[in-house]
């Protein structure tokens, strides 16, 4: 869809608009100047969400040997870059645990400067990945591969730090670190086991306080209260530990030229870049889930735009990388914090950063108080948590717990990579194997009837099979044939089909059914219907050449009737389409309605609500009048339907919101420009409903409101311009009922304008206009997310 916006623009057409006098009670007052204000509730997630970042950021950094500023870097950039560029306006990015193989490994290779330089070229790398617009191909990686992927990112970094906990130092090699474990566990360090011991305990002990008082110890995140009891512990008890070592700014490195093989540097920014970008782009849609079910956010904070959240992280890991910091990647832990603790823009994140850049500058002396084995212990069980009994669940009641563990075991032993390579590759294997495997069982009933079953999905490669089993059925049976999957491919259909006709031939029965037993007079895969095709002169039987003769000297003697086409499209609905909704409209009958949306909009017969909106039986409570008008309450009509099913929507069916919906070419807008109605005397029923849209050709005649723009272009006409001003008016006079004025104070309640321009197939959303400033925000979701605002 692409952006409808009204912005101030004169129009010499507007003489020719009929004039009246303009009422106030349709025009919103002017706007006041606006101010840059920041929500408190921003500002308290902000808060929540720094006291998390800040000992995590430090642990991240000490887990990839990384100077422990670069986690400080990353985290402040994160939050104000990606805050302010980024697409997924409350997700938190900074140094993630999910980057921690992948950044020790570099280092350990090429050394900390040129991590920084392939940091920077991942960033340009993302950014050119966003103006090509494939942010959404990442979510077609199996999630089974992503989370076996960060299942072995886990597995390394407790590995790694275990040798911390215990007061050694790790290798570089997550299998050097499991040969030399049983020699540091008999090496432990008492001090650094106790310390590690006790951040543990507190991590884990402090979210289940029951009662009262775990209720308000709750709002203190764990991880800070670990860390900060085992500093004080250390500080108190005089141990000797090893602590943070924050050196002078004007020491700490920044990145330089790349030094190493071209092609290692490549595979570096490549694996770099993947890891980023699915990480993020997973978080992002993550982070709309917990956003989806906080009805006080806005529509805009909800959705998060993917390709723009792949540009602004992009900028951040170049603006990281250049100032000396760790890579950047979207963060599922602060995101949900964000997200619980009230945040409702990008202010919270940003926020954030900001946060963590004072605490850079004014906390270096209390920072450098903690100790290593603290933070080791805080990121081991990050890394244990990565390992997600969830999400092996998931995956094996999916059947696809082997691309879980080959992915896992890929990443512990070759490499974050190679073992996303090896994940995918057995993830495309099994999909092959379950499309190419099907089960074909043949057995006679006590009544003689032979039936075939065939599970799985149906392609060539079981046509043999099918073949085989087919014929064992005695000729002059009567066979039943269930096929239970999704897909046919046109060699089994047609090997089916000639069967059945050989064998009705010889006498035989045959019946077709598919899942569930219902009877079907072919495979629904091979239906001649295909989605929207044309309506006029549609038919899905496609009778013989014969029988189209037949049917042309019928309708040359007599015209065809409407009924027979009636008819015709009702037997095809039964024939190919209720097979497939019996069972969605059978759930619908016993569960009642249940829609979200009431759906407001013209009776022209050329809006398929379904269609524009791609939704089905139970999404949309659809109401249609001639010229989508919303009477206003007391208002004279001698029709109370508009009004009643707003009450029954809003009150007895609970929907979230309303749309108004008007269209290119309305024959409504087209009689009021023409022929008002005016006066008292006798109207026709037609022109005393289109009384109902005098408001809108006022509001349109009033020359203190600006005309609307469709993306970017004017109105073609008058007529345009008052099917688009009519849409807001109509929002107006939504508010003024009872049931509608109330569940908006209350907050459960969203008003939408959409206008379909009807020979472009284009749709342009409106959202709700402010009721103080009089302001419309439009929203484009054609490729991308863009937002405007302008006077209604």
């Amino acid at each position: 869809m692409s952006a409808c916006v009204p912005t101030r623009a004169s129009d010499p057409d507007r003489a020719d608009v009929p004039t009246a006098a303009a009422r106030k009670a349709h025009s919103p007052p002017p706007p006041p100047r606006r101010r840059f204000r920041i929500a408190g509730a921003d500002v308290s997630a902000s808060i929540a969400v720094f006291l998390i970042a800040l000992p995590l950021s430090l642990g991240i950094a000490l887990a990839t040997g990384a100077p422990l500023e670069s986690g400080l870097v990353a985290a402040a950039v994160g939050g104000l870059v990606v805050g302010l560029f980024g697409g997924a306006p409350l997700q938190v990015s900074g140094p993630a645990a999910g980057l921690t193989v992948v950044t020790a490994e570099l280092i350990q290779r090429y050394g900390w400067r040129t991590t920084c330089a392939i940091t920077v070229l991942a960033g340009i790398a993302q950014l050119g990945l966003g103006c090509l617009r494939v942010a959404r191909t990442a979510l077609a990686v199996s999630p089974a591969v992503v989370h076996g992927m960060l299942a072995g990112i886990g597995i390394t970094i407790a590995v790694a730090q275990l040798h911390i906990v215990l007061g050694g130092t790790p290798e570089s090699a997550v299998l050097d670190n499991v040969v030399a474990l049983p020699a540091q566990l008999a090496d432990a360090q008492p001090a650094a086991l106790g310390v590690s011991a006790l951040t543990l305990t507190v991590l884990f002990a402090w979210p289940r306080i029951p009662g009262r008082a775990g209720r308000l110890t709750r709002k203190v995140p764990a991880a800070l209260v670990a860390v900060t009891s085992a500093t004080v512990v250390t500080a108190l008890s005089g141990l000797t530990l090893p602590e943070v070592d924050l050196p002078s700014w004007s020491s700490h490195a920044l990145a330089g030229l790349p030094d190493g093989p071209v092609l290692g540097i490549a595979a570096a920014v490549l694996t770099t870049t993947l890891v980023c970008s699915v990480q993020s782009l997973l978080g992002a849609v993550a982070t709309d889930k917990l956003a989806s079910a906080r009805p006080d956010l806005p529509p805009k904070t909800r959705r998060s735009n993917l390709d723009r959240e792949l540009l602004g992280q992009g900028a951040a890991n170049i603006v990281s990388g250049s100032l000396g910091g760790l890579p950047v990647a979207g963060v599922a832990v602060r995101s949900a914090t964000n997200v619980n603790a009230g945040g409702v823009s990008r202010n919270s994140t940003m926020l954030h950063g900001v946060w963590v850049v004072a605490a850079t500058a004014l906390l270096v002396p209390v920072l450098e108080m903690i100790p290593l084995a603290s933070l080791a212990a805080l990121v081991m069980a990050v890394g244990l948590q990565m390992v997600s009994l969830h999400h092996i669940r998931t995956v094996t009641r999916h059947r696809e717990v082997l691309v879980y563990i080959v992915t896992t075991l890929g990443v512990v032993a070759l490499g974050v990579l190679q073992g996303v390579g090896l994940g995918v590759a057995v993830a495309v294997a099994v999909a092959l194997h379950r499309l190419a495997r099907t089960r074909i069982t043949h057995e006679e009933d006590t009544h003689g009837a032979h039936h075939v079953r065939v599970r799985g999905q149906l392609t060539f490669l079981a046509v043999p099979r099918l073949s085989r089993v087919l014929h064992q059925v005695p000729q002059g049976g009567k066979c039943v044939v269930e096929l239970d999957g999704s897909f046919m491919d046109h060699a089994a259909y047609e090997a089916l089909q000639d069967w059945e006709k050989s064998h009705t031939a010889q006498g035989g029965q045959v019946e077709l059914t598919g899942r569930g037993g219902h009877r079907i007079t072919e495979p629904a895969s091979h239906s001649c219907c295909r989605p929207w095709t044309p309506w006029r002169n549609h038919h899905c039987d496609r009778p013989s050449a014969a029988a189209r003769e037949t049917e042309r000297e019928n309708e040359t003697a007599e015209p065809r009737r409407g009924g027979h086409q009636l008819a015709s499209g009702i037997s095809a609905f039964q024939r190919n389409t209720a097979p497939l909704v019996r069972d969605e409209l059978a759930r619908l009958a016993r569960e009642g309605q249940q829609p979200t949306q009431l759906f407001l909009t013209c009776a022209d017969s050329r809006l398929v609500t379904s269609m524009i909106t791609s939704s089905g039986p139970g999404d949309l409570f659809v109401v249609r009048n001639v010229g989508n008008l919303v009477p206003l309450p007391g208002a004279e009509s001698g029709d109370d339907s508009v009004a009643a099913a707003i009450e029954y929507a809003v009150d007895v069916l609970k929907v979230r919101s309303i749309t108004v919906c008007g269209h290119s070419g309305c024959g409504a807008m087209q009689a009021l420009l023409s022929s008002p109605p005016t006066g008292s005397g006798a109207l026709t029923p037609l022109k005393r409903w289109l009384r109902h849209g005098m408001p809108s050709l006022e509001r349109m005649a009033d020359k203190g409101l600006p005309w609307a723009r469709l993306a970017g272009r004017a109105p073609a006409d008058t007529a345009e311009q008052l099917c688009l001003t009519n849409v807001v008016q109509q929002l107006e006079h939504l508010r003024a009922h009872e049931s509608v004025a109330e569940a908006l104070r209350q907050g459960a309640l969203e008003l939408h304008g959409m206008y379909f321009h009807v020979g472009e197939a284009q749709a342009y959303l409106l959202e709700e206009p402010d009721p103080v400033f009089g302001e419309v925000a439009a929203t484009s979701f054609d490729d991308s997310d863009v937002t405007a605002t302008t006077r209604a």
